[in-house]
């Protein structure tokens, strides 16, 4: 396993990081607005250049948050439809089962079952302990899975037991996407990217504050776009935070089975 740890963690507290980054970006307007007026004067005659630089360092903010929040908003998608694909790949080899020997088809079911169950504690696995012991389970069960199909289909090498085991290949690759699907996050370089661009812009909204009757404006930028942090970064956790990623076919296929 080889989740980003760091991105992890942090997205178990959405509201900590909204905290933190208004807080960081509240204190960098306060630097523009403190240390870098002081040091060097804002001159007035260059108001107009000023505006135009500042609307542009905004837009390029703008653009990047909105770029982050669509492959947040399509990674979570993409991890929903594998999710799906998974249930459905499972439904279809546990009803294939049936064209196998009465014993042999009673034993891949009964490994399906587990092997969903497995599947569902995966989704919903809270820590680290729970997610590895999982992700064992299911190594094991795929690898009785697929030895269940392919001594009947060895020995019977017909069209129908070959179908039997092409869905257990599905079965097994499906679980390889979701994996890839859940380790694809934003990189940490587009978050230090979004968070230097968002430091540089709260500095220069400070630096050109008119007076302090506008010092409650600089808290502005910084709640927005900590809540714009927040956002992404809850989406783009999968497993932890308030947005999550949740094995309703999966679970509704396992109740379906056992009953």
């Amino acid at each position: 396993m080889v989740e980003d740890a760091y991105l992890s963690e942090l997205s178990r507290f959405p509201l900590i990081i909204l905290a933190a980054s208004a807080v960081g970006l509240w204190i960098a307007a306060l630097f523009g607005a403190g240390v870098l007026r002081r040091r060097r004067p804002f001159d007035e005659g260059m108001r107009d250049n000023f505006n135009t630089i500042l609307a542009a360092t905004l837009t390029l903010l703008a653009l990047i948050i909105g770029f982050s929040f669509s492959m947040a908003i399509n990674r979570y998608d993409q991890r929903k439809d594998f999710e799906e694909g998974e249930a459905n790949a499972i439904g279809t080899e546990y009803v294939r089962a049936a064209l196998l020997p009465v014993e042999d088809a009673a034993k891949v079911r009964g490994l399906l079952i587990r092997y969903l169950d497995a599947r569902i504690a995966y989704y919903t696995a809270e820590n680290r302990e729970e997610l590895h012991r999982a992700i064992l389970d299911a190594a094991r069960l795929q690898k009785e899975l697929w030895a269940s199909v392919a001594v009947p289909a060895t020995a019977q090498p017909t069209p129908i037991m070959a179908l039997v085991a092409e869905g257990m290949n599905d079965v097994l690759n499906r679980q390889g996407s979701v994996q890839a699907a859940w380790w694809n996050r934003i990189p940490a370089a587009a978050w230090g990217l979004m968070l230097a661009i968002a430091m540089v812009c709260n500095m220069l909204m400070g630096y050109g504050l008119r007076g302090p009757a506008h010092a409650k404006l600089l808290l502005v930028l910084p709640v927005t776009a900590g809540i714009a942090f927040m956002l992404i970064a809850d989406i783009d956790a999968p497993r932890h935070g308030l947005i999550r990623v949740a094995p309703r076919n999966l679970v509704s296929l396992a109740q379906a089975l056992r009953q």
